[in-house]
Order: C-alpha cells, then structure tokens, then sequence
C-alpha cells in the first residue's frame, strides 16, 4: 500500500510568540518517533473536535499553558516513515500561564533557532516564519 493512498492524520500545531518575535519549541520525548528532535508543540486532532480545540487541548495538556487566541497561519502536509500528517499552523500571542514540562519534555524560547535536530516538516516554515515574527522591524 502506497503512503499517498492514506489518509493524513490532522494535527494542531501551536507557534507561541512573545512581542519580541521569540517562539517556543519543544523536543520530542524519548518513546516517540522522532526522539530529540525539536518542533513547535501541538497534537493530533481527535474525531470531532475542531482545529484549534485541539490545539488549546494539546497546550494544556503537554505545557499547561491556556492559549486565548490564535492566527491559522498555513496547513503543510508531510510524509513520514510513521505517518503522514496534515500539519495546521496557529500563530498564538495570545495565553495564560508559563509552559511547564507535564510530559517531561525539554522545551526552549527561541530567536535564532539554535536547538537541532529539527523536525524535518518544521525546516521550511523557518523562513516563513521570520517574515511573521520580524514583520514590524522591517522599515
């Protein structure tokens, strides 16, 4: 069976960002695919819920964190080895509380992106992202 004959599984993907353009990424736990690889937190989307439920969910859940609003940003499909995974993008500067680790994952705030690895459907978005996060400084 051809991985394009399967069906994508949707995943909520947040992008925390301070007023100073900083974005909060967090690495994948020892278990999962991808172990020590970084990426901007989110999860899968369960039957029913919608896009951004999922996404206030998933930011409870794994930082405890309650995201107030968010931006769609863009939706970018990517195959794994694993899966294939319908990526929805939420820009949030917008929400309560300060991320903690509840999976025991190590997270960072980031400007210039100095953890590695990165999740290989994260690496494009980068420059994109720059033009959002560096938007105003650009005269």
């Amino acid at each position: 069976m051809s991985d394009v004959n399967i069906k994508p599984v949707d995943v909520a993907v947040g992008v925390l960002m301070r007023p100073n353009g900083d974005v909060l990424l967090g690495q994948r736990p020892d278990g999962k695919p991808y172990a020590g690889y970084w990426e901007f937190p989110g999860g899968k989307v369960e039957a029913g819920e919608d896009i951004f439920a999922a996404l206030q969910r998933e930011f409870m859940e794994e930082l405890g964190v309650q995201v107030v609003s968010g931006e769609a940003w863009c939706c970018v499909e990517h195959v794994y080895e694993h899966a294939h995974v319908r990526l929805y993008f939420y820009i949030c500067r917008e929400w309560t509380g300060e991320p903690q680790s509840l999976e025991g994952q190590a997270f960072a705030w980031q400007g210039a992106y100095g953890v590695s690895p990165l999740l290989p459907a994260t690496i494009p978005l980068l420059e994109w992202l720059d033009r959002v996060r560096f938007a105003d400084s650009v005269t």
